[in-house]
């Protein structure tokens, strides 16, 4: 017997990529549980299983800076609560990140993607349930984005909660509507510009140049990431998905002063924020 649960949650995270580096992603998550029924003629409530394996994805992946320990030029320490790692792009240039420990989760495996980071995630996640249950498939999916997207990570400092952490990011799409209609080729124009981008604060950054680096203090503890200028994407607030909004709104206004602007932008799955200019 098999329970199944379709789009129980949604994880958004950052991970570095091989070949493209700091990459913002959101995934949808499906579960399947094998087992014995029980004396309810339950293999586990469905409330118990979205509640601890949700739990589970929030304290371990969700809005982490995720690391696969195996993948090569990284070099990775911990001590004293804290998590330090530096990584060479293909270019040569260099990312480094120093946070809390659970703001980087670190995996053994060579590189992140749906199946490996599933894969990981299952041996762990059995421990959770019931003894009749026997097994657990977990599988990472990606939104079917019909238009112009973009993967883009950031933190936000004044954060209550873990978007606090300095990388963690998105998968998002874009709509752009110039008096009252979608303009798909300025939105392709904007996904290409802010591809696989840091969308960082001015009031974070310490350092300019060749390199970006960006400092705080927010309540979970202190955070550094250094990045190349070409991976950034600099604001003037906050970069809240509201304050990317308002941004872009802006930004395309000044090229179109005529036109209505209306932004939808997307944070990760099914959600956002509309600005107007």
């Amino acid at each position: 017997m098999k329970l199944f649960v379709e789009n129980l949650t949604h994880v958004d995270f950052s991970y570095i990529d091989p070949q493209r580096g700091l990459l913002g992603e959101s995934w949808a998550v499906n579960l399947v549980l094998d087992g014995a029924l029980d004396q309810q003629g339950m293999i586990c409530d469905f409330g118990t299983v979205k509640k601890r394996v949700k739990q589970w994805l929030d304290n371990t992946v969700d809005h982490c800076l995720v690391v696969a320990t195996g993948l090569e030029g990284l070099d990775c320490e911990r001590s004293g609560g804290i998590t330090r790692l530096r990584w060479r792009y293909p270019e040569g240039d260099e990312l480094s990140c120093s946070a809390p420990d659970q703001a980087i989760a670190l995996v053994e495996l060579e590189r992140i993607d749906e199946q490996g980071l599933a894969g990981w995630c299952r041996e762990q996640l059995l421990a959770l349930f019931p003894e009749q249950v026997s097994g657990v498939q977990l599988e990472f999916v990606a939104e079917r984005i019909d238009g112009a997207f973009y993967h883009y990570s950031h933190g936000l400092q004044q954060h209550a909660g873990n978007c606090q952490r300095i990388a963690h990011g998105h998968r998002s799409p874009i709509q752009l509507l110039r008096n009252g209609r979608r303009d798909t080729e300025l939105e392709a124009q904007w996904a290409d510009k802010l591809k696989d981008i840091y969308i960082g604060s001015r009031d974070h950054l310490q350092q300019l140049g060749e390199t970006h680096l960006y400092i705080y203090d927010a309540p979970q503890g202190h955070f550094e990431l250094s990045l190349p200028a070409r991976c950034c994407y600099d604001i003037d607030t906050e970069s809240t998905v509201e304050r990317i909004a308002e941004h872009l709104a802006q930004q395309i206004k000044q090229a179109y002063p005529q036109d209505a602007i209306e932004v939808r932008a997307f944070e990760g799955i099914g959600k956002g924020a509309i600005a107007t200019a």
